[in-house]
């Protein structure tokens, strides 16, 4: 029920989905069921390949995250966290209210004890065809040099785990490359990684560095990684405007990899774009396979323990 194109992306995404995920994967659907069997019908998919929990409440995207959870228990992301909790589910997307999809993570499946504060990050393209990771993308404005740390641990995990990135170099965002770079914190957090044995870390990068091979993962706060983030997507959307085709650039369509993982919670959260597309919702539904196939939130807790 959430987005800004729902629930008909949402509903389209389920069905593609579906023909992609292995027979055993139950994709359960939180919101109005008469309206979703009602459209698969018309589509000539049988309703029955689905769950459902239905509900017609729903937290519209203006709505303050933490009043509407309180005052709005049967919306469809509300439910979803409460199935979550209960394990009757082992994932969660949305592309509904960005801030009720946090504030229900932290305060229903909580943050692995330990753990600062939780992070998104997202998909860096490389020149040589793999796959790089940056957090935080805006969740965490302003940072402390031990935030930024765990940061790299989180990152670490998601890249070995998820993405199958042996030994994953790590390395932090900066206006140089050199030790003595950048702002306070900056200089702070490079300080605590460069002996660190938690991950592999390579030192600092610069913002042209991103997209090739010299690190997996780019670690900053997320006032830095949310602007480079719109920029790559202002940059990919522009390319597209001017009627341009190419490998590398095509890779920056955020609907080819989904959502986002919540990295730092005891469960497997996916942030989807407003915007999503059937595409994206499919792809945001194999990512929470992934991840939850992987262990993740496991594999943390391990690492905080």
């Amino acid at each position: 029920m959430g987005g800004d194109f729902a629930p008909n992306n949402e509903l389209e995404g389920a069905i593609l989905a579906s023909t992609e995920l292995p027979t055993h994967i139950k994709i359960v659907l939180f919101g109005d069921s008469d309206v979703a069997k009602a459209y698969f019908t018309k589509k000539n998919v049988d309703p029955n390949n689905f769950e459902y929990v239905h509900t017609t409440d729903v937290i519209q995207m203006g709505e303050h995250p933490t009043k509407a959870l309180s005052q709005k228990p049967n919306s469809s992301i509300a439910l979803g966290f409460k199935y979550l909790k209960e394990n009757q589910i082992q994932g969660f997307i949305s592309a509904g209210n960005t801030g009720a999809m946090m504030v229900g993570a932290m305060f229903s499946v909580k943050v692995v004890p330990g753990i600062i504060r939780p992070s998104i990050g997202t998909i860096l393209p490389k020149t040589n065809g793999s796959l790089g990771f940056m957090l935080d993308v805006g969740t965490n404005a302003d940072c402390k040099p031990d935030v930024l740390y765990q940061f790299g641990i989180l990152g670490s995990l998601f890249a070995e785990h998820v993405y199958k990135i042996k030994n994953p170099k790590v390395a932090l965002l900066n206006i140089g490359e050199e030790a003595e770079k950048g702002n306070l914190v900056s200089r702070a957090a490079y300080d605590l990684m460069k002996e660190t044995k938690d991950f592999n870390f390579v030192g600092n990068v610069e913002g042209r560095d991103l997209f090739n091979d010299k690190a997996d993962v780019v670690v900053c706060e997320g006032f830095t990684g949310n602007v480079v983030l719109k920029n790559a997507e202002a940059f990919y959307t522009m390319i597209k405007k001017k009627g341009k085709s190419d490998e590398f650039f095509d890779r920056f369509n955020y609907e080819i990899y989904g959502g986002t993982p919540i990295l730092g919670i005891n469960s497997t959260v996916i942030i989807c774009h407003g915007i999503s597309s059937p595409l994206a919702i499919k792809n945001s539904l194999i990512l929470a396979k992934e991840t939850s196939d992987a262990n993740l939130p496991d594999k943390i807790k391990q690492a905080f323990n």
